[in-house]
This record gives C-alpha cells, structure tokens and sequence, in this order.
C-alpha cells in the first residue's frame, strides 16, 4: 500500500481537519511544486477539479534570491526558507500597480504554468533588481507584486470551480503564508478555511498514515493534539540543576515569571512535549512582554534573523477580538490580523498585521495561566512568542542544548 506526496498532502489536512469524515469539501494544495485544487466528496473520492500552476512555491520563492546576493544555486533550486523572508518583506509596500520592467520580471516568473521552472539566477541579470540587496526598494516591491499575482491567479482560477458553499483544506508549504490565508477566510467562497499545523512535508508522514488507516478501517479521521512532538530530553541528569541554576525560573509561580516579562526579562519555556509544525505554539517558545520595539529588535537579535523579520503575538482567546481583527480563534499561528492596539509595537508588523497566535483554556493551560497573570499585571493578555531554537534547527528538545542557547543567547531565564 503506498501513499503519494499529494495524497499524503490532502489526508493530512482532512484528517486533522475538525470536519466529520463524510463531511464535502474543497482542498487545495499549494507547495515548492504542487498547486492544485480539489473536491473531496462524502465517500472520499477525490478529484482533482484543476491545476492551477506548477511549482508556486518556487516560482516564489525564486523571487527573494534574485536580490539577494549571497543567493547562487543552481537551475530551478531555491532556499526554502526564503519564502518566509518574502512573506515578511511583501508587508514594506501596500498593492501596487507594476512598472514596465516589473511587468516584464512577472512574465518570466509566472510564464507556462503548467510547465516546472528551471530558473537561473544569471539569466536576470539585466533587471535592476539583480542582487539589489534583498532590503532594497526593487525586492520590496517585487514582493508585494509576486505576493499579490500569485495569489490572484489561485482565486480567479478556483472561483468558478466553487459550486456551493463548504470547508475549504489547506495543504501544502504555502499554507504556511499567513497572509494568503487571510484572503482565503476572507474571500467568502468557503463556509470554513482549514490549515492544519503542519500543511508543509512535516504533516506527509502523517497523511500517508491516515490513508493507510482509512484504507484499512474505513476510518479517515486522527484523534490528535498539536503538542504531540518529541518529549524534552534530560540529558544532564544530576548536573542539570546547577547548569540550568542561574536561568531556571520556576513554572509554577506564574506570577514571578509574568513579573520578571513585565521588567523586561526575555524567557524560555519548555513544557510536555513539542509542537506538532514548524511553529512554537507555547511548549518550545521564547517569550517577552509585547510594548517596546527594542524587544523585536532583542528577538531577533537572539534568533538571528533579519531585522526586516516581525515577531509573532500569543494572545487570549477571549481577548483577541479586543486587539487583533480576526473573525475566529487562531490556535495554530496561521493567519494574519491588523493590530487595533498601537502599544503592542513588538508584535505589530511595518504594515499594521501580526501572526497571532490565540490560546484557550483547553489547548494550552499553563500558556493560558502565564497570559492570565500577565494580564493581571500589564492590562494586555498578550505577549511575543518566537521559536525556542538555534537557527536554522529545530525546536530544542535536551537539557545540554538548553543550556547552551540560554548562554549564547543571553536569554534571562528558563521555565521549565
């Protein structure tokens, strides 16, 4: 019994999805080489209704490392962390209507859509944004304008395909674009827009064994927790308490770990087992109070990332129609949101938007318990969050490693 790469995309999506299996729906699958729309019936046949373009994730993707001068792999190769960077640059320039040589640089990358790109960073060379620099006002503007086709031609494509309203599955690395999500919750073609924790090829392994459960029970559907990821590591034993002593706060006296965020600390937790996904929902987090933009700068700083880059906000449930737009809870960190708050400056990105992450109760208690007393302490049940991580790697899972990014990093304390 085998499972394809796309199968393996849309499984993954239906079965987390909060639908019922039987429940009709449209999917999409927009990643590095798929970008295909879907209905799934209530027997779970599938059919592909169109291919809307081949390779949207490079076709993207391409566009940071054609400005980017450090950039120089080879035909139809990208990086795939780019396209994040992409996403956070588009935010520099409101919609705009593309000059001549714009134009022609859209053509090239939005040419045979239904044909793989074998793009050569040399063979652009003649634009003016060729190793422009990747903050110059040539990449931001592609950006937005690469951002804005791609996305235009996904909608006007799918739009005649909707027959009637249903749930729309998200699947495929460009689920991880927070923005394109919005539009597609916004786009009032779909009764609801699901993007699973994991749409990128970490969710593949688990689509193909819902296709494998279905096959074999006639069950489509996972009993499933975001924080189901790897249990932490004590790789120390007994020299962890003194190594971890000048950083170890204690978990359980929330109000001196909210206290110590309200002065200003920046803090690591680590709780019960990782996030399911690329992003830190509260068990692998880093976390600092919302208010100064010198706390974005300090984050990234200690991520070492580009300074160009936003920090992500976990709020209450409850409260995040008070400080975000969003129409519904976001608990996987996965769709934009303006800001209506002008305190919460390290949080909000240069265009107004933040990746909100919403916490209840229920998902997360002792996340929701650190939200709550800070709320007590500062008005604002919000707070940053970013991956607890070296760059480049993922979420850190033992004890030796903990103790060596809180020295690297200069974080000021670890609850865990």
């Amino acid at each position: 019994m085998t499972s394809s790469h796309e199968r393996s995309h849309l499984l993954c999506a239906y079965a987390l999805s909060p639908h019922p299996q039987g429940q009709p729906c449209y999917a999409l699958i927009w990643e590095g080489r798929i970008g295909a729309f879907y209905e799934i019936d209530g027997g779970m046949a599938i059919t592909r209704l169109a291919e809307i373009m081949v390779a949207p994730g490079i076709r993207y993707g391409f566009a940071y490392g054609i400005a980017d001068p450090t950039f120089s792999l080879g035909p139809g190769q990208v990086c795939l962390g780019d396209s994040g960077k992409l996403m956070a640059l588009a935010a520099y320039e409101n919609a705009t209507t593309p000059e001549s040589e714009e134009e022609r640089l859209l053509d090239r990358l939005f040419a045979d859509l239904h044909v793989m790109p074998s793009f050569l960073k040399s063979d652009f060379r003649q634009f003016s944004i060729f190793n422009s620099g990747v903050e110059s006002v040539h990449s931001k503007r592609l950006a937005r304008l690469v951002s804005d086709q791609l996305f235009e031609i996904f909608y006007e494509r799918i739009k005649p395909l909707v027959r009637d309203q249903r749930p729309l599955l998200i699947a495929g690395g460009c689920g991880l674009n927070c923005e394109w999500n919005r539009r597609w919750l916004d786009a009032g073609l779909f009764t609801d827009v699901f993007v699973p924790p994991c749409p990128n090829d970490t969710g593949s392994a688990i689509g193909s064994a819902a296709d494998a459960q279905w096959q074999l029970t006639g069950n489509a559907k996972l009993d499933w927790s975001v924080y189901c990821g790897q249990a932490f590591i004590d790789d120390l034993g007994y020299k962890a308490e003194s190594l971890l002593g000048p950083f170890r706060k204690r978990a359980d006296n929330v109000g001196a770990v909210a206290a110590a965020l309200g002065s200003g600390a920046v803090l690591g937790l680590v709780a019960g087992r990782a996030e399911m996904g690329p992003r830190a929902l509260g068990n692998r987090s880093i976390v600092a109070a919302p208010f100064q933009r010198s706390m974005l700068d300090r984050l990234n700083a200690i991520k070492k990332r580009e300074s160009f880059r936003p920090i992500a906000p976990v709020c209450l449930e409850e409260d995040m129609q008070v400080h975000f737009d969003l129409p519904c809870p976001s608990p996987y960190m996965l769709h934009f949101a303006q800001v209506k708050s002008p305190l919460l400056r390290a949080t909000t990105h240069v265009d107004g938007s933040a990746r909100v992450q919403t916490v209840s109760a229920g998902q997360n208690p002792g996340l929701y318990e650190l939200l709550s007393s800070f709320k007590a302490a500062s008005g604002f049940g919000v707070l940053c969050n970013t991956s607890l991580n070296f760059n480049g790697a993922g979420f850190i899972n033992r004890t030796s490693d903990l103790v060596t990014y809180a020295t690297e990093t200069g974080l000021d304390g670890i609850c865990h």
